[in-house]
């Protein structure tokens, strides 16, 4: 069974190893992290800085999936612009090994779930990179929708929404 814990700085070890295919880092957006490649270190600071931010208080949720074999995946939650009724997803990755067995779908099922009942969030949005193909089919099943696609670098960014009448 599929659950979420609060991101630990020991997960940083697992994202890591996860991110170590530069094409990987650059479509789970790595970049906001700094130059490829990236360390666990890295990854633990950038967490504990978005976690201590004063100037935007309890706005960055990291979130862990795990399973009985051990953790499998991971993404973040943020407020969008001080709205504490729109969330954004984002830094979404799972495990290669466990890729394509539904764990994505599940794992971000259970985040619109705390997102949406704990939360409030009345909206959900979620960017993926137009050519990450399995992550925007993972986002569809899961009930986003496409609704603009914004010229970004690397790639073009299709944004993606979900709203709490939809689930």
């Amino acid at each position: 069974m599929l659950m979420l814990r609060p991101y630990k700085s020991c997960d940083a070890q697992a994202i890591e190893k996860w991110t170590q295919d530069k094409d990987v880092f650059t479509i789970w957006g790595g970049e906001r992290f700094g130059d490829y490649p990236i360390t666990a270190e890295i990854i633990d600071k950038k967490y504990r800085e978005n976690n201590g931010d004063c100037a935007e208080p309890d706005n960055f949720y990291p979130w862990t999936a795990f399973d009985d074999n051990g953790i499998v995946g991971h993404f973040i939650m943020r407020y969008i612009n001080g709205d504490k009724k729109v969330i954004r997803f984002g830094w979404v990755i799972v495990d290669s090994s466990v890729r394509g067995k539904g764990y994505g779908t599940k794992m971000l099922r259970l985040g619109l779930k705390y997102a949406f009942d704990i939360l409030g969030a009345e909206k959900i949005t979620i960017g993926v990179f137009e050519n990450n193909a399995p992550a925007h089919l993972c986002y569809k099943k899961v009930g986003f929708a496409d609704v603009d696609v914004v010229k970004g670098e690397p790639w073009d960014i299709i944004e993606m929404e979900i709203n709490n009448t939809a689930i």
